[in-house]
């Protein structure tokens, strides 16, 4: 009996289940390419064990929670503007299905964090190999009907859009780069961090690739400023080096691959035929601009590229369309109390820190990304938000418990 007591504790039930339902909605995360997706339908089935796994609402969930509720009924608002459209209230309410999304993420891995964290990662990575591979496979149309993978000579993966496809491969590689930064190097870590590189690059997605740089810058310089020890500064410093160095050699290896130089040649240039001219980019912005000092309440959903014939591509013009006024400036101060409780977090020592760091680093580099595309309805960057705020509410009730009552 007392051998048995002093064995492993064994996982509840409920906690089990829990984190088999979050593994199997994270993996089926890339499969994007159907309206609902296989994850969206397993959301609620995620909620229903996160209530049977007794998942709380921490006081820290508040703000995000009010900012989001803002920001959501602000957007009704302008589409009860007009009836009968069924396409703008799909879209209505998939923004309040994304808002639910990530406080139920923040509630999941306020509690029990690290062995979901870990489900997470897990799931994230397979998911994000998987992904990476079929990019691959429909880019060099390694067997019939492999084009589906693709989309105008770039990768995507399960994706309907390479745009969507890049930026969901990086939170995975900040995951696979930090733990090689931090703490250690090994081959399977190495090999799966080149496949999903690999498809980021597949992509053909200037967003993207920018998205990821500075993700990445900001994954190295927080990692290097809570390094305990200068070792293990000149260790991280040393191995950014020597991976810039490693990664530019590969990328001429790639780039001397005709299929890949001519594609990368093309899209690599700084300005696109569709960035300038009539109906280009960034006349479109210019008129966003307009369109949103004359409607301080919104145009609505689809409403400005009705009027104008395309998107904007910024999802700053476009939370001030679609939402309005009031709705933009809860996003925008949702966005900035994310990054202050996420650097905050990612400062504090933690066995979470190195999750902190990583999802920091691909939120600000969204966010970045934003200004070139809308992201207001990308998946993952709800999972990312609530990554960010289950920490932080986990940080703040590990405080609480480490304090020493007062004598």
């Amino acid at each position: 009996m007392l051998a048995y007591e002093s064995g492993p504790v064994a996982v509840p039930f409920r906690e089990r289940l829990l984190q088999i339902v979050l593994y199997i909605a994270v993996l089926l995360s890339s499969v994007a390419f159907i309206e609902p997706s296989p994850h969206d339908g397993l959301m609620g089935v995620l909620a229903v064990a996160g209530l049977v796994a007794g998942i709380r609402f921490p006081r820290l969930l508040v703000l995000p929670f009010l900012l989001l509720m803002l920001w959501n009924v602000a957007g009704l608002s302008a589409a009860l503007q007009v009836t009968g459209q069924e396409k703008v209230f799909q879209y209505v309410a998939t923004s309040f299905y994304l808002a639910i999304a990530a406080l139920l993420f923040a509630m999941i891995f306020a509690d029990n964090t690290m062995a979901r964290l870990a489900t997470m990662r897990s799931a994230y990575i397979l998911t994000a190999t998987i992904v990476s591979i079929a990019g691959a496979i429909g880019y060099f149309r390694l067997f019939p009907a492999a084009e589906m993978f693709t989309l105008n000579g770039r990768a995507q993966g399960f994706f309907k859009d390479p745009n969507v496809y890049g930026p969901f491969l990086i939170l995975p590689a900040l995951f696979l780069l930090e733990r090689m930064l931090r703490v250690r190097i090994d081959v399977k870590t190495i090999c799966l961090t080149g496949v999903i590189l690999f498809g980021e690059l597949l992509s053909f997605s200037r967003g993207s690739w920018f998205h990821f740089g500075v993700s990445i810058s900001i994954v190295i310089a927080l990692s290097f400023v809570v390094a305990p020890t200068p070792k293990a500064r000149a260790r991280i410093l040393s191995l950014t080096l020597a991976g810039a160095a490693a990664l530019a050699v590969l990328l001429l290896v790639l780039l001397s691959i005709d299929s890949i130089g001519g594609m990368f040649k093309e899209r690599a240039q700084l300005i696109q035929s569709y960035d300038v001219g009539q109906g280009g980019r960034f006349l479109l912005q210019e008129k966003a601009l307009s369109a949103v000092l004359e409607f301080p309440n919104g145009m609505r959903p689809f409403e400005f590229s009705r009027v104008y014939g395309l998107q904007q591509h910024n999802v700053y013009l476009q939370v001030f369309l679609v939402y309005g006024w009031t709705g933009a400036l809860a996003y925008i101060l949702l966005l900035i109390a994310t990054v202050w409780v996420g650097f905050r977090c990612a400062l504090q020592r933690s066995p979470w820190q190195g999750y902190s760091i990583a999802a920091l680093g691909a939120f600000v580099g969204e966010m970045a990304e934003g200004f070139i595309i809308d992201t207001d309805h990308w998946r993952h960057f709800f999972l990312i938000l609530g990554i960010i705020w289950g920490l932080a509410a986990a940080a703040r009730t590990s405080q609480r418990a480490n304090a020493v009552p007062a004598s």
